[in-house]
């Protein structure tokens, strides 16, 4: 059985954030699923099947951190459709039935890939009581995204305060079902990025992760309301980094990056 290591939301390996990616006949059990994720042991890793014709889908899939599957994530669906397109499994755009409905993948004419997400909502929140310790800086404004993302929207004063983040993670997770995301607008703008992030998801054991799709459904809504402007570019600031071009479409959000496959095996367990 092959499996893929791609590095999402970077044109270079070993940066921007890893994914298993698996192309599968079905969804064997769940244990087993798991178990890969555990074994792979990266942020995510992403089981696809192939779906018959004339549905509303072409393929489907599914997302597994090493502890739980979760319901939406942007770069392990970035590189299953990497994998497809680039091993010929597939060809033009891409419509994957998950957790949070039908996603698209529309493949570029410059090998970028620009996802089909729903945007989150945003609602104005106070400040939690301690967040400020357990991050290591003082949010100025906070936001829910709603119980489909689970995140905590921090807004820092600045890019220096995210970027120099060293949070308690396990005091974080009290904050949020499933964790924070800490942004800034960017500091100087012809650097080719108008803000920054960092996300942090200790609940579904990561501590941080290098590049998140998922967290700018609802970084884009944020900063494009702030700045005017429906397409946008964030750079988010892990120890990996990445890049992740975001554009705003009323309730879908488009996240645009690259994927490079980094490890091309085989899994050796039934």
């Amino acid at each position: 059985m092959r499996i893929r290591i791609v590095d999402a939301f970077t044109d270079r390996p070993f940066a921007g954030n890893p994914a298993g990616v698996l192309l599968l006949d079905g969804f064997p059990a769940d244990s087993w699923l798991q178990d890969v994720a555990r074994e792979v042991n990266h942020a995510e890793t992403a089981f696809a099947h192939r779906l018959p014709e004339g549905g509303e889908a072409d393929w489907a899939l599914r997302w597994f951190t090493p502890v739980e599957e979760v319901r939406m994530c942007g770069h392990a669906t970035l590189a299953t459709a990497h994998v497809l397109l680039a091993t010929g499994a597939h060809r033009g755009p891409v419509r994957f039935a998950t957790l949070s409905g039908v996603l698209g993948a529309v493949p570029g004419e410059d090998g970028s890939i620009t996802l089909d997400f729903p945007t989150a909502r945003l609602t104005p929140a106070e400040v939690p009581e301690g967040v400020a310790e357990a991050l290591g800086a003082k949010p100025v404004a906070a936001f829910d995204t709603g119980p489909d993302l689970g995140d905590l929207l921090l807004e820092l004063a600045d890019e220096a305060a995210v970027l120099a983040l060293a949070p308690d993670h396990g005091a974080l997770g009290s904050y949020s079902s499933r964790g924070i995301i800490a942004t800034a607008l960017a500091t100087d703008p012809e650097h080719g990025h108008d803000f920054v992030s960092r996300c942090f998801f200790p609940n579904i054991g990561i501590d941080e992760d290098p590049v998140t799709g998922s967290a700018h459904t609802a970084l884009a809504p944020y900063w494009s309301g702030r700045l005017g402007r429906p397409d946008l570019t964030g750079r988010q600031a892990s120890a990996r980094g990445g890049l992740v071009r975001t554009g705003l479409r009323g309730e879908r959000t488009l996240l645009t990056g690259r994927a490079v496959t980094v490890i091309d095996g085989e899994l050796l367990t039934p």
